[in-house]
């Protein structure tokens, strides 16, 4: 979900975009577990756990556009507000994330498949609650684990952050072969240079 302070564009207008203009950079900001599943070609990941600790240095690199990208437009916008609040203002969010794009038919690179990380959040959650039920029969008490979980899916909603999503995003499985922070970084300079 995206909202009207950030900018936007949608899938469409990104690929048209990208075919007029080969130099526009798609910055993905998701785990490097979802990006190596699968990401748009030719794009960057740079995970948005890392955003603020370089910020300064993505402000500085990015000398042009760049689309931000994740899967469906909440990180996204989240790293746009970030970028923007540092002094970046050419940073746009593609509506829909990857999940719009590839709904859209745009082209993909694909690797070892993963569970996105929404997917691992409602595995998790809904796990946990089914379990505080279960065990409720014999200690009562456990269904206030089920309520606890239910506010906090109820507040990530409202906030459009997510508590577990993140604490999931630390998790080896979703680090994938990993991001190299510094490259992807001398990639966006380098992008920047050329354009």
């Amino acid at each position: 979900m995206t909202t009207s302070s950030s900018p936007t564009i949608d899938v469409p207008t990104t690929r048209a975009l990208i075919a007029n203009n080969p130099d526009v950079l798609i910055v993905d900001v998701r785990t490097p577990g979802e990006f190596e599943t699968a990401h748009v070609p030719a794009s960057i990941n740079l995970p948005l756990d890392q955003v603020d600790a370089h910020l300064g240095r993505i402000v500085n690199d990015a000398g042009g556009r760049i689309l931000l990208m994740c899967q469906s437009g909440g990180r996204a916008t989240a790293a746009c507000a970030r970028l923007a609040g540092a002094g970046l203002t050419d940073a746009t969010v593609i509506t829909g994330g990857m999940n719009a794009w590839v709904a859209a038919g745009g082209p993909v690179e694909r690797g070892r498949q993963r569970w996105s990380l929404e997917r691992q959040v409602r595995l998790v959650a809904g796990g946990l609650v089914l379990l505080a039920v279960v065990a409720s029969v014999w200690v009562p008490a456990a269904r206030f684990v089920a309520g606890f979980i239910g506010a906090g899916l109820t507040f990530a909603a409202l906030t459009d952050t997510c508590a577990m999503g993140a604490m999931l995003s630390r998790l080896p499985y979703n680090r994938g072969a990993g991001c190299d922070v510094d490259q992807s970084l001398a990639r966006l300079r380098n992008e920047r240079q050329q354009a």
